[in-house]
């Protein structure tokens, strides 16, 4: 067996910028692969639909990882285990109305389901910016993040879409972003814990908060101005089923 060097860097680099260049042109981009970037993706991508998912951190699953503190247990609400079994997803219930599972294996599932779904991921890679044409989000401006990190000067590239979804959490930083640029969206900014109406209004407010920008999970409720609610991730992944279906129905 023979193994060299520089054919390892060339595989590397035409694998990847082949899914680049394939990605150039989407059907859905989705912003931030935390746990309702995820559910999203996989279910559009199951659709028949090109989508590509970026994320500015290193690892995919956003705050899945270290459950509450960090002790790698989340809870979901038996409304979400639909999304829990349908990921292969192991779960214990822990009384009449909260059922918890394992944080590896919920970010590990989700993940691997939207990669077998056909999602194409781009971690280490920021959206500073959008493409609107005619008061419609129809792409993100995209760099590496370390470029973001050290303060470099370093023009991005374009991609485009039919559809975006902001996933990317507390911050609703493509919203904020198209906010700033159109003054046609207000974020109101999440308000305190407030476990029990977030899990309900978190997935009663994902929608299309401006034409071509959709909005998922925690983002909603930076957007609406909606209760976080901690460790429990139910809404999360409800919220997720449902922009998909959103996206796939108004767009597609």
């Amino acid at each position: 067996m023979k193994i060299e060097e520089i054919t390892i860097t060339k595989a590397i680099i035409d694998e990847f910028f082949d899914k680049l260049k394939s990605a150039v042109e989407s059907d859905v981009c989705i912003v931030g692969a935390g746990p309702s970037g995820l559910v999203a993706g996989r279910y559009l991508a199951e659709k028949g639909l090109s989508v590509s998912l970026f994320e500015r951190k290193l690892s995919i699953g956003g705050g899945i990882w270290g459950g509450g503190m960090m002790f790698n247990k989340v809870v979901v609400q038996k409304e979400a285990l639909e999304v829990l079994e349908d990921a292969g997803v192991d779960y214990r219930q822990y009384d009449e109305n909260h059922y918890v599972c394992d944080a590896v294996e919920l970010s590990s599932a989700l993940t691997y389901r939207a990669v077998k779904a056909g999602v194409k991921f781009f971690n280490l890679v920021n959206v500073e910016d959008v493409i609107i044409k005619e008061r419609k989000v129809c792409g993100l401006v995209i760099n590496w993040y370390p470029v973001e990190m050290c303060s470099l000067s370093v023009d991005p590239l374009a991609i485009t879409c039919r559809a975006v979804i902001d996933a990317t959490g507390h911050d609703a930083s493509v919203c904020t972003i198209v906010a700033k640029k159109t003054g046609k969206l207000n974020i109101a900014g999440e308000k305190s814990m407030w476990a029990e109406k977030a899990e309900e209004a978190v997935v009663k407010h994902t929608s299309e908060v401006y034409p071509g920008l959709f909005v998922t999970g925690m983002s909603v409720a930076a957007v609406y101005g909606l209760p976080r609610m901690g460790p429990i991730f139910g809404g999360m992944l409800l919220s997720g089923k449902k922009v998909a279906e959103l996206v796939y129905s108004t767009v597609f």
